[in-house]
């Protein structure tokens, strides 16, 4: 098996309600994030290539559109802006572009913060209604 892995970077604005630390989350601030999704299988016997970088792109790139310098509370189907949120919103959003993608890691890298968001290998993956464990026996 290979991983592929691709990155994208975003600014976005949000709010969050907090318990600790919270007097500053409540206010509009933001963040540089980064995203990335990786993918898992065997590479293409002819391209030698699990999947086009070109392809990763645009599937990257629609998904950034989506964020990037934008206000995420208004952002329909996140939910409230956690990384936790982030990291599965940009997974459900590429699942049905990139076969094999097995996570998303969402991370602010002047923080130190990130969260991997990963679906259980027996539910159905987006789109789909293959379990990833199915995906993944046929990739194999």
């Amino acid at each position: 098996m290979h991983e592929l892995s691709r990155s994208f970077i975003f600014e976005a604005a949000h709010t969050l309600q907090r318990d600790i630390q919270a007097e500053g989350s409540r206010r509009i601030h933001g963040h540089s994030y980064r995203a990335t999704a990786t993918l898992a299988g065997q590479p293409d016997p002819v391209s030698g290539m699990l999947l086009d970088l070109g392809h990763f792109d645009q599937a990257l790139g629609r998904i950034r559109e989506r964020l990037d310098h934008h206000f995420l509370d208004e952002v329909p189907g996140l939910g409230p802006a956690t990384l936790e949120n982030l990291s599965r919103f940009i997974y459900a959003a590429l699942a049905p572009e990139l076969p094999g993608l097995v996570r998303v890691t969402v991370s602010r890298d002047l923080s130190g913060d990130s969260c991997c968001y990963w679906p259980d290998p027996a539910s159905p993956a987006p789109g789909t209604g293959a379990s990833l464990l199915e995906q993944w026996s046929q990739l194999a």
